[in-house]
């Protein structure tokens, strides 16, 4: 039978696909904090954690199929299992612990600030029937801009919920927020007036 590798690093048969016109991405997030100025970014992360475990938790009662797309680090053998292993042992830990993958879903490697780039993503949002994307996480004026920048590029619909995505300076995250609602039309609303 034919099978299609993606989720968890396991072979779902054709057809276990959960189709969805939404889905949530969940961008740099498991994360180990390793880089200059990380101290900021973690700050503005604790305050955007709960409102993002929030979404989470709503997208899984409403079977919003949810994909983490993250930063390789620079490290080509990285996994979910190995990323995750070190992001729990740096300064976010207790972010992380607060919005680990569950086993049904979706792990994308990246290697560069898109979600596009060098991935798998559009083609896995295609099999799960993907029109709207709602895109969260770090930071907000590099990885989720830039993503979402993309993703208007490939004509999804996008909604960025302002109060799940930070970036190291408040006022950046507000700039970037400004141009995803101004350029890219996405709805910023906060995650609570979002309806899934």
């Amino acid at each position: 039978m034919p099978s299609t590798l993606f989720g968890n690093n396991e072979w779902a048969e054709e057809g276990d696909v959960v189709k969805s016109d939404k889905v949530l991405l969940i961008i740099d997030m498991i994360n180990p904090l390793q880089f200059s100025r990380a101290d900021l970014l973690l700050n503005e992360m604790r305050q955007m954690v709960g409102p993002l475990a929030d979404l989470i938790a709503r997208a899984r009662q409403s079977t919003i199929p949810i994909i983490f797309v993250n930063d390789n680090s620079g490290r080509w053998e990285s996994d979910r299992d190995y990323l995750i292993s070190e992001a729990m042992k740096g300064p976010g830990a207790s972010v992380v612990r607060q919005i680990l993958p569950a086993s049904s879903d979706y792990f994308i490697i990246k290697p560069k600030h898109s979600g596009f780039f060098a991935t798998p993503l559009h083609a896995l949002l295609h099999d799960l029937g993907a029109e709207t994307l709602i895109l969260t996480g770090v930071a907000g004026n590099i990885c989720v801009l830039f993503t979402a920048n993309d993703a208007y590029m490939r004509d999804y619909k996008l909604i960025v919920p302002k109060d799940c995505c930070a970036s190291n300076v408040e006022e950046d995250n507000d700039y970037a927020l400004r141009m995803m609602h101004n350029v890219l039309r996405a709805d910023t609303r906060a995650q609570a007036d979002i309806e899934l």
